[in-house]
């Protein structure tokens, strides 16, 4: 796990590109009626606008944010570390599905006034079990096996 700013930095520039890309991509395949080829490179046509977005949110506010709840829930000292990373992606998911879900809404949907708050709810309620589930489950152990191996930490 990252130790130094530069390495949450890393750390946070591929787990963004990769849980932008997937939910992304879930949510074209949910909003044209099922995963077909042309999601995938449909997908690249949102991917930097909501990339930046995540990475800037993750790294300057709810990363902080969700380091000091789950800090004040459990001592990381005590518990496994892999319990503190699930925690904090826990957390982290839980504030940034509802906002990415946002901010998607008014870019990317562009409902009616009238509209927008069932739509806004609409995407958070689709994405939020998949974004969750995705991380917990793939990104997250796919990311720590990258860091690893980009950032090896020497023996004692």
């Amino acid at each position: 796990m990252p130790k130094t700013k530069f390495q949450d930095f890393i750390y946070t520039i591929i787990m963004a590109a990769l849980m932008v890309y997937v939910m992304v991509c879930y949510n074209i395949a949910i909003h044209s009626g099922g995963l077909h080829n042309f999601v995938f490179l449909e997908a690249f046509k949102e991917f930097f606008f909501m990339y930046v977005i995540a990475g800037v949110l993750e790294f300057f506010l709810i990363g902080k944010i969700a380091h000091k709840l789950v800090f004040k829930a459990i001592n990381p000292k005590e518990q496994p570390s892999i319990i503190v990373s699930y925690a904090i992606s826990i957390v982290i998911v839980s504030f940034m599905c509802p906002i990415m879900s946002f901010i998607a809404t008014i870019f990317i949907s562009k409902p009616e006034i009238s509209q927008f708050v069932v739509t806004w709810l609409q995407f958070m309620v689709i994405s939020f079990p998949m974004a969750l589930c995705f991380q917990l489950f793939y990104a997250g152990p796919l990311v720590r096996f990258l860091f690893s191996l980009l950032f090896r930490e020497k023996a004692k």
